[in-house]
């Protein structure tokens, strides 16, 4: 399989496929194919893992695009302004995601539901309890809301994340949460009461515009219910 991403900041990546191979992604995310890119339906694993992937964020199904009786491409636009990042997917290499950061990936990498550890991380993190993991082997490629900022945490490093803001992480790395230090930082200071802490060893990507922060900007604008 051969790439392009292309596009930003609204940015699509276009799949080149030999005969014969494959593309998972789920429902929705396909957004032109040669016509002889044949598509199936699976549950991915079971309806086990299929009802992970919707407590994670993403459907119950995913679809699958082969190549047939040639070469084929098939191409995969984000759905929010931003970027897309491919990541090679190894077995001693998993990554965690945020919920729906996922868009598509080569037939060997697998999506499964990954559980914060600890709880106050999942509630009061703003990333969420239930996070993505993807593992297996192969290229996969994440919906990035904004510019992907890339760090490699070694050891006992970390790096302090407002809400949202955490795109990705290697598996290795770990969460929890911290509370803004001072009472008059919490109330006046605008940046809320948590941050997350995510600590090395391993990689993590940040994201620069949150749907949930541009939600927030919005909001006064919209017009109110008389």
């Amino acid at each position: 399989m051969r790439y392009q991403i292309a596009g930003e900041p609204l940015p699509v990546v276009i799949c080149d496929l030999m005969p014969g191979e494959t593309m998972v992604t789920e429902r929705g995310s396909m957004s032109w194919m040669t016509p002889n890119m044949k598509m199936s339906t699976t549950t991915g694993g079971g309806l086990g893992k299929a009802i992970g992937r919707l407590f994670a964020g993403e459907a119950m199904f995913q679809n699958r695009y082969t190549a047939q009786d040639g070469p084929g491409q098939i191409a995969f636009a984000s759905s929010f302004p931003g970027s897309i990042r491919a990541l090679q997917i190894t077995p001693q290499r998993p990554v965690v995601v945020q919920k729906g950061g996922f868009l598509a990936a080569e037939e060997g990498v697998e999506l499964s539901v990954f559980f914060q550890k600890r709880l106050g991380s999942g509630f009061f993190g703003g990333e969420g309890f239930i996070m993505q993991r993807l593992s297996g082997s192969g290229t996969a490629f994440l919906e990035i809301d904004g510019y992907a900022c890339e760090y490699d945490l070694a050891p006992g490093q970390s790096m302090v994340v407002d809400t949202g803001y955490l795109a990705a992480m290697d598996d290795t790395c770990s969460m929890e949460i911290v509370t803004v230090p001072g009472v008059k930082n919490m109330l006046f200071g605008g940046e809320g009461v948590f941050n997350t802490l995510v600590r090395g060893p391993g990689r993590i990507i940040l994201q620069t515009m949150p749907v949930s922060a541009v939600a927030m900007s919005i909001l006064p604008f919209l017009p109110k219910k008389e």
